[in-house]
């Protein structure tokens, strides 16, 4: 029998999504900042694990949108099971799709996008719609995220280091400037693995920070542990 990943306040079944339960979404879920949010897109939700994780942490409607109808299902199993059921909603469609016909605005959208390109695939195509960017790529990416966002609203993503400075590019092409940027360190030997990054319509000077997420084996930084305490069962 399928088991769910338990968190503080809900529960997550994601053995047949493209996105799973992962640090880099979990990140996203608890470093996207909320404030002033009444309406929040994610784009490629999986199992929807960032969806319930903003619901739990603000009072906002939340749409979810992932191109895989199986990863959509549960999403929805998910969102159904959750405290914030009549909060979420999902839709199975792909971005292209959706930002051409939709003409809401949101405050926040977020997404833990695909982002090999140009590389070998696996035979799992699940694995390949989570990874690979063929289906969406950064320029599509960038040029939707700035038709629906609000002109002082926030979009924020997670992305490798090679691939946070291409993303860059393209949303600067659309008028997208990245405000605040999160290096994320595995631990104090490695180097750095993905970059958490807020984006804006408003130009300014991006503010950095470093964040390291294990001290040594199997122990958690204060910083890791304060960001994610709120939904982690053993914090």
């Amino acid at each position: 029998m399928e088991k769910p990943f338990q968190f503080k306040q809900f529960a997550v079944y994601h053995q047949q999504s493209t996105l799973k339960v992962g640090t880099d979404a979990i990140l996203l879920g608890a470093w996207a900042d909320i404030k002033n949010t009444s309406k929040i897109l994610e784009i490629g939700s999986g199992c929807g694990i960032i969806a319930l994780m903003l619901a739990q942490r603000s009072n906002a409607d939340i749409h979810a949108i992932d191109i895989d109808s199986k990863s959509c299902n549960e999403a929805r199993k998910n969102a159904c099971l959750s405290p914030w059921s009549k909060r979420i909603e999902v839709t199975n469609i792909s971005f292209q799709d959706f930002y051409k016909n939709n003409k809401n605005q949101y405050d926040l959208i977020v997404s833990n996008p695909p982002y090999f390109s140009n590389s070998l695939k696996s035979r799992d195509n699940i694995n390949n719609l989570a990874k690979h960017n063929d289906s969406l790529s950064f320029k599509e990416l960038a040029i939707g995220i700035s038709k629906l966002l609000l002109s002082d609203g926030k979009a924020c993503i997670i992305l490798p280091i090679n691939e946070a400075l291409n993303f860059k590019e393209e949303a600067t092409n659309q008028q997208l400037f990245c405000q605040h940027e999160v290096e994320i360190i595995p631990c104090k030997s490695k180097p750095i693995k993905r970059i958490l990054m807020q984006f804006g319509k408003k130009k300014s000077i991006t503010t950095k920070e470093q964040l390291i997420i294990l001290k040594e084996k199997n122990k958690y930084t204060n910083e890791f542990i304060d960001l994610t305490r709120e939904f982690y069962l053993a914090f």
